[in-house]
């Protein structure tokens, strides 16, 4: 068989269902061998940039590899921006790029340009195989280190030749499974011993702790302790819990922050987090002062990078929080019986208004409560963060820590294609979709239901207000034509809407762009001038140049 060929039979035994990227000369050989393995089925999109977010999310919500492809040159460095959030999120994705003959390389062949090192620093792995004797193997190798240990993305570059040479009929490798990373007991014990000598204390999460939320909660009702989560972590914490305290970092809540700046709280405990600018609102340096803390985390390089750490407990973040929860109850300490309360405010100020705030909020009235919202970069993205409700568990997929715009749309994609059952909601930006709003065709094309909610002020928003904040002035370049994107979309034959007024925003008009077998579109023209709940970004910023 080709070489290209058993990788695709290797994949399909590891139970990859799609492969996200676009076909080329320089990766000719896999596509054309799918047409042959009906069980993986290929996911052309308009932009490899977009195909690896789409890779990325099907990770995260399969919960398994996923697989992106690209050609050599510029399709494989299009892959790049999604390989890093990958890396930032600790997804195990494979990313195949195409490579030219062995015979060409060094000289100045098409889309010729050496892969290997630019991945290298953004993956956990990253290597061009040169002998097709060598393809599977390396391949093998690639995905043991993608799903082991720290999961993340690896990157394998192959020649065209390579693809298609024969190689012998060899037996297709058994998928490597990942091995847990086991907490030592004896730190369990003393980070138990230390957290119930405090009086009281803080628990804060990250996007770490997204399947082991059911441990989390039990462990917060243990020790009585309020919960707080970062921005990444945004939809693990349902709204009603007693002990949700809101979010703290970029955009967070004004009660987390209480916690965290004048709060009494003797310990903290830190789970799932690497504590990075977004988490902990520019570096705050209350988190841990005056508090004994505790950091659970499966990547040991995150312990004390900004912030000393009393008791560092390395572990998968589950067995952690299982063994703890264990250990405390050796200790005579057990859950209380606690009722949940709804917890939900409405929303301050003027309803009336026509601004990103109540559009929001609006929104979320006419959606069903286990909608997954995928989050776009930009100003609306703070509104997200400050405004939105969690009514369902991981509903919200917000990439604030690497902050790639576009990222939400393809996300949104992989969302659906991972829990096809399961509501999408896109929020995105006019600027965003100026980058990868193509992609609704992909949606189109593989008929998923999702809504794309356009947040379109015809400017680079962030931006605007940030410079705006933080120089009192903006340049003129900022702010761009108005475009009717609901006409866009009509042109593709996708459903659209366009809001222009607050009371344009009706049930039934959600209701009937949702009821397709496809993607819908609804735009929000808006301008709003107020400034967005960015916490102390543009402080941080404008501590620089000074």
């Amino acid at each position: 068989m080709k070489a290209a060929r058993a990788v695709l039979e290797f994949l399909k035994g590891a139970g990859v269902k799609h492969i996200f990227g676009i076909p080329a000369g320089s990766v000719n050989a896999i596509f054309d061998e799918l047409t042959e393995i009906p069980e993986i089925t290929p996911i052309v999109t308009k932009h490899e940039g977009a195909a690896s977010y789409m890779a990325a999310a099907y990770a995260k919500y399969t919960n398994q590899l996923s697989v992106c492809v690209g050609c050599s040159g510029p399709g494989g460095t299009n892959l790049v921006t999604g390989a890093a959030n990958a890396m930032r999120e600790h997804l195990p994705v494979l990313f195949l790029t195409g490579a030219v003959p062995v015979n060409t390389i060094g000289l100045n062949a098409s889309q010729e340009l050496d892969a290997e090192p630019i991945f290298r620093p953004v993956t956990k792995y990253s290597t061009r195989v040169d002998q097709s004797k060598d393809l599977l193997k390396e391949i093998v190798k690639a995905v043991e280190i993608a799903v082991s240990g720290v999961p993340g993305p690896v990157h394998i570059a192959m020649p065209i030749d390579i693809q298609h040479e024969e190689v012998e009929l060899q037996t297709i490798p058994v998928p490597p499974k990942r091995k847990p990373i086991v907490p030592k007991l004896e730190i369990i014990k003393e980070a138990a011993a230390q957290l119930v000598k405090r009086k009281n204390g803080y628990i804060l999460a990250g996007q770490g702790v997204r399947n082991s939320v059911d441990q989390l909660l039990e462990l917060a009702e243990i020790l009585q302790w309020p919960v707080m989560v970062t921005p990444q972590a945004k939809g693990y914490v349902r709204e009603n819990h007693p002990l949700f305290a809101g979010v703290f970092g970029f955009a967070g809540h004004e009660s987390a922050s209480q916690l965290i700046n004048e709060g009494d709280g003797q310990a903290l405990l830190i789970v799932g987090s690497s504590l990075g600018e977004t988490a902990t609102n520019n570096y705050n340096g209350n988190i841990t002062k005056n508090r004994f803390t505790v950091q659970m985390d499966f990547d040991e390089t995150v312990f004390n990078r900004k912030y000393k750490i009393d008791i560092p407990v390395l572990g998968d973040i589950n067995l952690s929080l299982a063994f703890l929860i264990e250990e405390l109850r050796e200790l005579g300490i057990h859950k209380s019986s606690m009722e949940i309360v709804k917890k939900n405010k409405e929303i301050t100020g003027d309803k009336n208004e026509y601004n990103t705030k109540n559009v929001l909020f609006n929104l979320q009235k006419f959606m069903p409560a286990s909608t997954r919202y995928t989050v776009d970069i930009g100003e609306f993205m703070s509104y997200v963060i400050q405004y939105m409700k969690v009514l369902d568990s991981d509903s919200y997929n917000i990439n604030v820590h690497f902050g790639a715009m576009g990222s939400g749309i393809g996300s949104a994609i992989g969302s659906k294609l991972a829990e096809p059952e399961r509501p999408v909601v896109c929020i995105t930006g006019d600027g965003c979709f100026f980058m990868h709003g193509m992609e609704i065709l992909t949606a189109k094309e593989y008929n998923l239901p999702i809504l794309f909610v356009v947040m379109n002020n015809a400017r680079l928003g962030m931006v605007y207000h940030g410079h705006a904040l933080q120089f009192q002035r903006t340049h003129p370049s900022f702010e761009q034509e108005g475009i009717n994107i609901a006409a866009m979309a009509a042109a593709m034959n996708i459903p659209s809407y366009r809001v222009n007024e607050l009371a344009d925003l009706k049930e039934d008009v959600i209701q009937s762009l949702m009821e397709g077998n496809g993607p819908a579109v609804l735009e929000i023209a808006l301008v709003d001038n107020n400034i967005p709940p960015m916490g102390d970004r543009v402080k941080f910023l404008s501590s620089f140049g000074k």
